[in-house]
């Protein structure tokens, strides 16, 4: 029975290399995936899946409304799939992520979805909401703080790296404006 995952870590917990990893495995035995990735990041120089090691592949890129279900089932039909692998998986909607379950519960794909769990502030991403809601297998990665305990936040920085506390939910950036880091240090660096 194929299932849906969900991987999930503060940033620089090494989710897109897992994933990278996970796909070079699959083809090295002639299995073919379908890779995805949000298509918010439109910095010159990034591939459409890169990991901060230096790995990188090509990958369909999803927005809002992008129907993911039925372009994969389209991909499907032309040569068998063995999963589908999303990154960024935290930018979903509810709606693709129920699109996601279908694929692996209807047509039996398994699907490996990999993000965060919460943004800059503490709060659910509405993709990682629902999947930490419906997934069947959800597991957590681990980063380091500093202080060597399991990094599970995300602190934004400004340019002079301060915390920031106030914003929009998405800014796109790199360890250039966030740091993973404990709770307790998350907190006392938003106090402080």
């Amino acid at each position: 029975m194929a299932k849906l995952y969900f991987y999930y870590a503060s940033m620089n917990a090494g989710k897109s290399s897992t994933l990278l990893q996970t796909a070079f495995n699959y083809g090295e035995r002639g299995m073919k995936v379908s890779l995805w990735t949000a298509a918010l990041d439109d910095r010159p120089g990034f591939g459409a899946i890169s990991s901060r090691i230096g790995l990188a592949s090509d990958a369909h890129r999803y927005e809002a409304d992008t129907d993911i279900e039925a372009r994969v089932l389209e991909e499907h039909k032309e040569t068998e799939l063995a999963c589908v692998l999303v990154d960024e998986a935290q930018f979903l909607t509810k709606e693709q992520v129920w699109g996601l379950a279908r694929l692996a519960d209807e047509a039996g794909i398994p699907v490996l979805c990999y993000g965060l769990r919460t943004d800059f502030q503490g709060e659910l991403f509405p993709g990682s909401a629902a999947l930490l809601g419906i997934a069947d297998a959800l597991v957590e990665m681990k980063a380091v703080c500093d202080c060597g305990r399991k990094a599970t936040m995300n602190l934004r920085v400004d340019a002079n790296g301060k915390a920031v506390s106030e914003g929009a939910q998405t800014e796109i950036g790199g360890n250039d404006r966030y740091v993973a880091m404990c709770r307790r240090h998350f907190s006392e660096a938003l106090e402080g």
